[in-house]
């Protein structure tokens, strides 16, 4: 019926992917014109196919077994890096303001910052002694010094400073109170049950 040969091009048979089937010299033709639904080409393939899960090889079982092992610590790295990226990024946003103020500073920036360190430098010439004094005379005579240059600002930070030290020696003092009540009630307790 078909006979397939290279001469035409003898490479070619080769490189194609595909396989002819031809029917043998003996055989004879089927009688009689097909129709479309006969012809294999157009019929769908029958649905006896299953999906059957691959077994999981030991390096997949591996990975699994490191993966479910360092769990814990990826979602306690997740949430410290959670925790930490707004304070970095607040850091950067500081930092991109304050090149850009410097780098286009005001008229007397640049000797009102020298006056203000060099206020800190005396701090630490006059602090000598104890380490306390070499803490509080420079950021004494710094901070003085600063809000002598920039009174609206030191007012505002006074402000919101005093607000929260009251606030803080509030708490303090009411956790106090709890305590020593507290211990006065078991110490009255103690007592009456001792006396008859």
């Amino acid at each position: 019926m078909l006979k397939v040969t290279g001469s035409a091009m003898p490479g070619a048979a080769s490189l194609l992917p595909i396989t002819v089937f031809a029917a043998a010299d003996g055989e004879t033709e089927r009688p009689g014109p097909l129709l479309r639904d006969e012809l294999s080409l157009y019929t769908a393939p029958s649905q006896k196919s299953q999906y059957v899960e691959p077994e999981a090889g030991q390096l997949e079982q591996s990975v699994a077994t490191l993966r479910k092992s360092t769990e814990p610590y990826t979602e306690w790295c997740q949430g410290t890096y959670d925790k930490i990226k707004p304070r970095v990024q607040s850091v950067v946003k500081c930092g991109h303001d304050t090149y850009a103020y410097l780098k286009n500073p005001p008229k007397e920036f640049y000797p009102r910052a020298a006056v203000i360190g060099f206020t800190g430098v005396l701090g630490l010439f006059l602090a000598r002694g104890s380490r306390l004094k070499k803490l509080f005379y420079p950021v004494g005579l710094m901070t003085v010094s600063a809000s002598l240059y920039y009174p609206e600002q030191a007012a505002a930070i006074a402000k919101s400073s005093g607000d929260s030290v009251y606030e803080r020696a509030v708490q303090s003092y009411a956790a106090l109170e709890k305590m020593v009540m507290h211990q006065s009630k078991a110490e009255k307790g103690n007592d009456s049950e001792t006396k008859p």
